[in-house]
């Protein structure tokens, strides 16, 4: 499981006043959500922006509220497990947890470029 900051294609830091500091101190990454609103007009992930990459979300596979946050656990049509939250109050996304597709290591998630990173 990689943590945001250790995202391939990303910088280590993110700037302070671009995100807030997450479990352990680890920055959050802001992302550009695409939702759809469902029948009760709550708010769902159809589609995640990171830079230049898009990732159509395939599947909600989780979901929970916190006092301040509603997490959204999806599957993306790359294979890959992201985590966002959204907060509600300010209308931000922020991507907190990222896991790389099994057999997906060769490939970037973020660029689509290929890579020579071995899963750790």
């Amino acid at each position: 499981m990689l943590q945001c900051e250790e995202l391939p294609g990303r910088p280590l830091a993110v700037g302070a006043e671009d995100s807030q500091l997450g479990a352990m101190g680890k920055p959050h990454i802001p992302v550009d959500v695409e939702c759809y609103a469902g029948h009760r007009g709550e708010q769902e992930p159809r589609r995640l922006k990171l830079d230049a990459r898009t990732v159509e979300v395939e599947e909600v596979v989780d979901r929970w509220l916190a006092p301040e946050y509603r997490y959204f656990k999806l599957r993306g049509a790359d294979g890959n497990i992201w985590i966002v939250r959204h907060d509600e109050a300010t209308g931000q996304w922020e991507l907190t947890m990222f896991e790389r597709a099994p057999g997906s290591a060769a490939r970037n998630s973020l660029t689509g470029a290929a890579g020579s990173r071995q899963p750790g």
